[in-house]
């Protein structure tokens, strides 16, 4: 399913114009993207939960060439799905 899809779909089920479901994922997406930058954790109750995690710095291997190359340290989004999405992918 793609952004379109969702939107299409969100909708339907919520009785909106595809507009209206447009700026409401798009809100979605941005409040939780400020807030995953400042370092929060966004949970909702039965789908699941944001968090940003921080990978350490390692070594790696380039596959072209087989030389070691440096990875640097970053941070990265983290998703843990909930016991209610959890159940319906079952």
């Amino acid at each position: 399913m793609n952004k379109a899809e969702l939107i299409e779909a969100m909708a339907s089920e919520a009785k909106l114009t595809k507009a209206d479901a447009k700026r409401a994922l798009d809100a979605f997406i941005g409040a939780t993207g400020k807030a995953l930058k400042k370092g929060d954790r966004v949970a909702l109750v039965g789908f699941g939960s944001f968090s940003v995690a921080k990978r350490a710095a390692r070594k790696g291997r380039n596959p072209q060439s087989g030389k070691e190359i440096k990875i640097p340290a970053k941070k990265v989004v983290k998703f843990k799905p909930g016991n209610e999405l959890s159940s319906t992918v079952k």
